[in-house]
């Protein structure tokens, strides 16, 4: 496979397939038609309309809206419709993530199909032989993507935390980087796409960091979700991006964002700027669809 290849794969999905779910009037997910048809069991919560699903008006408060929507999703899970609750909360944003109309449990942002964050960090060296990147092997037991390849550190950004905070959280949580260390990370920009999953739609927007790491320097796991690192050359990372399916999908879009801004990937590659531009969807849901628009109430 290409590496435009690896973008596209990560950006796979058909909106035919869902309707808008909408707060206020504006567009925060995509829901399927089952989704839709459930939500109707709660007529004073939602609003059904032909072309898309709102919530109540009489709701109009962020806590309002955040009690009633974690009674629902109790409900859900307990049927099975959710798989389980996972603990962290998430902003329910039809752009800004810290100005939020409600928040959701992070398990339930698929099944509406509203966009997640989450903060992903390069750990590379500088070495006599050229620059290498370490490489983290995810658990066997974890629930997802086990025993796939990952970025040094990467996870959620749940609602109420500062970046700098839940970067350095997680930096000491899966590679027992220290705080002093992990200050020095450099944000690079972020990386948004959005592809189907068997829960439902999942845009999501990855906040992406560089940090330079010393020959002394060796990760360990320390919260049990990466079973081993490895230090590889970048031309080997590049390679296994290429031509194997060992990373986890999203990681591949990290990593060759990483490849275009250390020069591994020019600006003579035939694909570079469908590569530049393509790590980045539009932030507005409804984009996603060029001729979708919502109906008047």
């Amino acid at each position: 496979m290409s590496f435009l290849d690896r973008i596209r794969a990560c950006n796979t999905f058909d909106l035919s397939n869902y309707l808008p779910f909408c707060i206020d009037r504006q567009q925060v997910g995509w829901i399927r038609p089952a989704v839709r048809d459930i939500l109707a069991e709660w007529p004073e919560v939602f609003i059904i309309r032909p072309g898309h699903v709102d919530f109540a008006h009489r709701f109009n408060t962020i806590d309002q809206r955040t009690a009633v929507l974690d009674r629902i999703t109790h409900t859900l899970v307990k049927r099975g419709t959710i798989a389980r609750r996972h603990g962290e909360r998430y902003p329910v944003t039809a752009r800004d993530r810290l100005r939020p109309l409600l928040l959701i449990d992070r398990a339930a942002t698929s099944t509406y199909g509203v966009r997640s964050f989450g903060q992903h960090l390069n750990g590379f060296v500088r070495t006599p032989a050229g620059l290498k990147l370490w490489v983290a092997r995810r658990a066997v037991d974890k629930p997802t993507y086990p025993g796939m390849l990952d970025n040094l550190v990467a996870g959620g950004l749940p609602y109420g935390i500062a970046l700098a905070d839940n970067l350095a959280k997680e930096c000491w949580e899966e590679a027992a980087i220290p705080p002093t260390l992990a200050a020095r990370a450099r944000p690079v920009g972020a990386i948004s796409y959005c592809w189907e999953t068997p829960a439902g739609l999942k845009p999501d927007v990855m906040f992406t960091y560089d940090l330079e790491l010393p020959e002394s320097y060796t990760p360990r796991c320390t919260d049990g979700e990466v079973e081993s690192f490895e230090l590889w050359p970048v031309e080997q990372v590049a390679e296994m991006v290429q031509g194997s399916n060992a990373f986890k999908p999203n990681c591949n879009l990290v990593i060759i964002d990483f490849l275009i801004r250390h020069g591994v990937i020019s600006a003579d590659d035939p694909d570079y700027l469908e590569l530049v531009t393509g790590l980045r969807r539009p932030l507005n849901l409804a984009a996603l669809h060029e001729n979708r628009s919502l109906p008047e109430p």
